[in-house]
């Protein structure tokens, strides 16, 4: 029976990132050749797993697969539960490919504390992995929280900057605080249902009064996460002192866990808050798309650039997830998806310019089209992804949010396509300042473009973006039940 149970891929993509922390930690510390190779096949095992999550995947029903239930404290009801559906499967594939393309590119980078760089890799793998499967809300605010601390020494201790430690403290505190009330909301919805279980909670009726104090419980920790202005202010800081790898996972994944956390927890357990709050939801995204964009535009370090636009990406993603309809749903969880990408992308774009010249600031370069000309194309391509260009997986999640934002509010619609357009000029504008112009010799001799690891690290990149851009109901098809299951428990 037990090995009928370890035949579950969700169980295999589950263990693999465990046991690669175990295999590291019995390998010498001097040996980091064999530290990287271990973790590097551990991310890949895992990704090649979760594959086969979405090839066993049955699109037709909206019901959890790959589910396992084991007793944890049988006497007050507890139990670990874990199974997907079509909206987690596409968020676990996200992090096991994320993960992979981070322990390539700390290949050369990281140089000290290697194998306990790798280990907090892993060990924030799992969380993240443990975050989008599992269906119980202690043990879901277990890992939503675990997530901090391999996060904060991976931004404290392997950080670029002077300021690293400072930022580390910021995202702990920030984040944690965030989600203090969200766990007395956990203890009280105990008490009174007798389980944390999720799918006996989603049909569970809370009155309206507690539906609300509950649901801003819930909000406090997902619109840190997100972030949501004004609750942003760890976001820059964060990126602009995390190594390369760290910005990626930041901005790929971590930043999702919010938006999911609404869909999978306020919104099918709290649905009369969930369209009480709609309007201060839409007024708070609103604000952010148009204020980070507006912000964007004045930055001069590149991270700090694509940090402040992915927090008007995320004003796009919670207006659509509160349009509650199909199309808004839908277009939200593609957004997501289509963000962690090009983000990350971006990210490493920025990472592989940092690795050479040691700087982030915009002001040293220009005209790099002339001797990276490789960087450049990659550049330009995801800098078109990120501005939403038709064919791109961004313009499929901003039209559909658009379309499912239009059936409810018109003026709403217009404010949010007047973020879509600052999108297009600080994403030029960035491009065209680095690519294009006269080469500014006098601070950098030597120039190399993009390796062949670094650009098999981007190829995979511009090719999923792309399919999800032309192709996009291959991914439409299993998140359709679970959306429709979702919006009927709204009804």
């Amino acid at each position: 029976m037990l090995s009928l149970e370890f035949l579950n891929p969700l169980i295999l993509v589950c263990i693999t990132p465990l046991l690669g922390i175990v295999a590291l930690s019995v390998i010498p510390t001097t040996n980091r050749y064999l530290c990287r190779l271990v973790a590097l096949n551990a991310v890949c095992l895992t990704f090649l797993f979760s594959l086969f999550l979405w090839i066993q995947f049955d699109s037709t029903t909206a019901l959890f697969q790959f589910s396992s239930t084991y007793n944890w404290i049988p006497s007050i009801n507890l139990y670990y539960t874990i199974g997907i559906d079509g909206i987690s499967l596409f968020f676990i594939l996200l992090t096991t490919l994320l993960m992979v393309l981070c322990i390539l590119v700390s290949w050369g980078s990281v140089k000290s504390l290697i194998k306990e760089y790798l280990i907090c890799f892993l060990l924030l793998e799992f969380f993240l992995i443990q975050v989008f499967c599992v269906l119980d809300l202690l043990w879901f605010y277990i890992f939503f929280e675990s997530v901090l601390i391999p996060m904060f020494l991976i931004v404290g201790i392997w950080g670029s900057r002077e300021r690293k430690v400072r930022a580390a403290y910021q995202f702990f505190l920030y984040t944690l605080i965030g989600s203090l009330l969200m766990l007395l909301a956990l203890l009280t919805i105990y008490f009174e249902v007798g389980t944390t279980d999720l799918q006996v909670l989603w049909y569970y009726n809370f009155t309206e009064l507690k539906q609300i104090i509950f649901w801003l419980a819930f909000f406090s920790s997902f619109a840190v996460k997100i972030p949501m202005i004004p609750f942003h202010i760890w976001l820059p800081e964060a990126h602009a002192e995390a190594p390369t790898a760290g910005s990626v996972i930041l901005a790929g994944v971590l930043l999702k866990m919010g938006g999911y956390g609404f869909l999978r927890f306020s919104i099918p357990m709290f649905p009369e808050a969930s369209i009480y709050f709609t309007p201060l939801i839409f007024t708070l995204s609103i604000i952010a798309i148009l204020y980070a964009s507006l912000t964007t535009l004045r930055q001069v370090d590149l991270k700090k650039i694509i940090a402040y636009s992915s927090i008007s990406h995320m004003g796009f993603v919670t207006i659509g997830i509160f349009s509650l309809n199909l199309q808004g749903i839908e277009g939200s969880i593609l957004l997501m998806l289509s963000h962690g990408l090009v983000s990350s992308a971006l990210f490493l774009c920025v990472g592989i310019l940092y690795d050479r010249h040691k700087t982030r600031i915009l002001k040293y370069y220009s005209g790099l089209m002339q001797v990276m000309p490789i960087f450049g194309i990659f550049f330009l391509f995801f800098t078109f992804a990120n501005l939403g260009f038709p064919g791109t997986s961004s313009f499929i999640g901003e039209f559909l949010v658009l379309v499912g934002v239009f059936q409810i509010n018109r003026i709403l619609t217009f404010f949010a396509s007047i973020g879509m357009i600052l999108g297009a000029a600080y994403s030029i504008w960035l491009f065209n300042r680095v690519s294009f112009g006269g080469l500014k010799t006098q601070y950098f001799l030597s120039f190399q473009d993009v390796s062949r690891r670094e650009f098999w690290i981007l190829l995979p990149l511009t090719f999923i973006i792309l399919w999800m851009g032309i192709y996009p109901i291959s991914f439409l098809n299993e998140l359709h039940f679970s959306v429709i299951g979702l919006i009927e428990q709204l009804l």
